[in-house]
Order: structure tokens, then sequence, then C-alpha cells
């Protein structure tokens, strides 16, 4: 049985390419024979994936450029002609945002504009696939586990630019009809993700590498948040569903032909909090000292999606679970630190193993 048949020698843009989910997206798209058009920034970090695991040698083609610029995005996606889009270009994280809240939304709300009007006007584009976030939900903190229906909102600029981002998705999904645009746009909402290859600052994973590397203690802010993770495979999983269903046509002949919103999250056995979290990684990693610090912004105490729309709909469900999930992060460390020559091959190997269990899954579950 062959998983993603649309994708085999489809021309695909990438736009953040040169980010962690961005990289780890590369090498799956690669894995299925798709054609990857990059659009993005240079890495934002240094040491990055892209770099370390050699992201550009297995690009058609690789394009620096800002999101927001419109003119630009336009003029490159009228060159290279793809047939759908993964949108994921973003500034992805919630402190960044209070320092630099205009440049958030102009990345996050006028890039996702400059990109779906790109679309809009290149006729051989099929359909976009939107990440946004589990963070869109106007969280109240009654712990809710909230579904696609739920109210969108923001209590920080992060929040606010991909709520917003979501309501110019939504805006040009309705439009299409108006337009006489035959294409789609979904939306992904992701749970907090983890796996080898971040190195983003102020994030629970990368500290902590940072911290075992330097021998020096980790301080977190909140470590009885509740947050669903899940290794960022599972999610990048949701993605090519999502992109498959566009390419093969499948979109057309549901009940939401113009696109949808969805939830990709992992079970609610998952969704731990932060110090338990770092107890499983300590288990399967050099202990860490943790020091903890009160956090100097706003941020919610407890995060759940409901991801039951995805699992009965799409037949998508994440193959591996926040204990294995740690440990290929831990695995994907290990290996920078000792043989850092050998993160590609590692990378395509775990991305091989996550989708042979997809596969046996969907002939034997």
């Amino acid at each position: 049985m062959t998983l993603f048949p649309a994708l085999k020698g489809a021309d695909i843009l990438v736009t953040g390419h040169t980010g962690f989910t961005g990289s780890w997206v590369c090498h799956v798209l690669q894995h299925f024979g798709a054609r990857i058009h990059g659009l993005a920034l240079p890495p934002a970090t240094m040491p990055s994936m892209f770099d370390l695991t050699k992201v550009e040698s297995i690009l058609t083609s690789h394009r620096l450029l800002d999101i927001a610029d419109h003119h630009a995005v336009l003029e490159h996606v009228g060159a290279i002609k793809p047939q759908a889009i993964l949108h994921l270009a973003a500034q992805p994280l919630v402190l960044p945002s209070y320092a630099d809240p205009v440049g958030t939304f102009q990345t996050n709300v006028l890039g996702t504009v400059s990109v779906l009007e790109a679309a809009r006007k290149t006729s051989s584009v099929e359909g976009v696939v939107a990440i946004t976030t589990d963070k869109v939900y106007a969280n109240n903190g009654q712990q809710n586990r909230f579904t696609e229906t739920d109210r969108i909102g923001g209590h920080d600029p992060y929040s606010a630019s991909k709520a917003a981002a979501e309501m110019a998705i939504d805006g040009y999904r309705l439009s299409l009809p108006s337009w006489q645009r035959n294409m789609a746009i979904e939306t992904a909402r992701g749970g907090n993700i983890i796996g080898g290859g971040d190195w983003s600052i102020n994030r629970l994973i990368p500290d902590y590498a940072r911290a075992i590397a330097s021998n020096t203690p980790l301080v977190i802010r909140n470590p009885l948040s509740t947050r669903p993770w899940q290794h960022v495979l599972c999610l990048v999983h949701g993605y090519l569903i999502l992109l498959n269903r566009i390419l093969s046509g499948e979109i057309k002949q549901s009940g939401e032909p113009l696109g949808e919103a969805w939830n990709f999250g992992p079970e609610p056995s998952d969704c731990i909090s932060v110090a338990a979290l770092l107890e499983k990684m300590a288990q399967s990693w050099t202990k860490a000292s943790i020091e903890t610090t009160h956090s100097p912004v706003y941020e919610a105490n407890f995060l759940q999606i409901d991801p039951t729309k995805a699992k009965q709909n799409l037949g998508w469900r994440p193959e591996i679970g926040i204990d294995e999930a740690i440990m290929l992060t831990a695995e994907w460390y290990k290996t920078h630190a000792l043989h850092p020559e050998h993160l590609t091959p590692l990378t395509r190997q775990q991305t091989a193993n996550y989708f042979t269990k997809v596969n046996s899954a969907r002939q034997f579950g």
C-alpha cells in the first residue's frame, strides 16, 4: 500500500523550509518523492537543522526572502509554479513576540496574506496547507480540550497573531468562489513539537540540550504547565495527509471542498506537565540540573487540543507516544554531540521508521 501517492513528482513549495519543522518537512517530502521548493529567511539559529542535515542539497529550488514582501513572494511563486504550498514560515515563539510584536504580526499575518495572495494569483496552485498553532484558541484556563469550532483569540502577541492569521485564511477561503478560483486552503493546528534539530531559544528541549552540553543548570519558567507534547513527525504526518488530499482531488469530494481547520494533537495521556516531561527526559538522556524562575509574561498553565476530527475524517493518529518521542529526540541530540556527520542518515532513518509504522497501521489496524 503506497502512502501519499499524489506527492510523488509533485512540485511543492515549503515556506519556512530553513526552520526546525521545515527541515523535517523537506526530508519527509523527499522520502515520498516530491520536488521541493523552499522559500524562507536564512536559518534563525546556529547551529541549525537545515545546515546540519544538508537540506539545501535535496531542494529543487531554494530562495531566501521575507514572506511579508508581497511583490517578491508573488513573483517567486509565479516563477516556480508549484502545485501546492505548505506554509510554515512564521515567528513561532511566545517570548520573542513580546519583544517584537510588530514584527510578529507582520510575519504571521501579512506574511500569510502574501502567500495566500500569491497562491490565488498562480493558476498552478491547487491548494495551500497553512500551519498555525494550538495557541490560536481563546484559552480561559478552564482546562478545556479545544476543538476546531471553539473560539479563537490570544492573550499574547504570538497567539493573537496566529488567531488573526486564521481569520485572514478564513476570509480568503470563503472568497474563493467569488474569485472563481478553484483551489483549497486547509489549516493545521498542531500541539507542542519536540524532536531533534530544534535550536530555538526559550524552548524546553533545545534549552535542555544546551544545558547538558555546557554542564549548566536548565532554567524553566512554569514546571506545572501542561502542554500537548508530540514528536515533529506526528505533525508532519498530518500535513502530508492534507497535501495529498488536495493534490489527489480527494478534498473536492469532501463536505468542505474549499478546506477547513484541523487539530493534530497527542493522546490525552501524553499531555503532561513540564516537570513530568523533564523526568522522562532524564531517563533517556543525561539528567539536567533544574532551576525555576518566575515567568515575566503571561503564559497559559493548561493547553490541550482535541484531534478527534482528524482521527475520524482523515485517518490520522500519532504513531508514537511521548516516551518514544523523547527517546528519538535524545538519540538525535546525542548523535549531534558525538557524531554530527551521522545526523542526515539518522534523520532519514527516523523518518523511514515512523512512516513504516503508519503504513503498517493502515494495513493491519
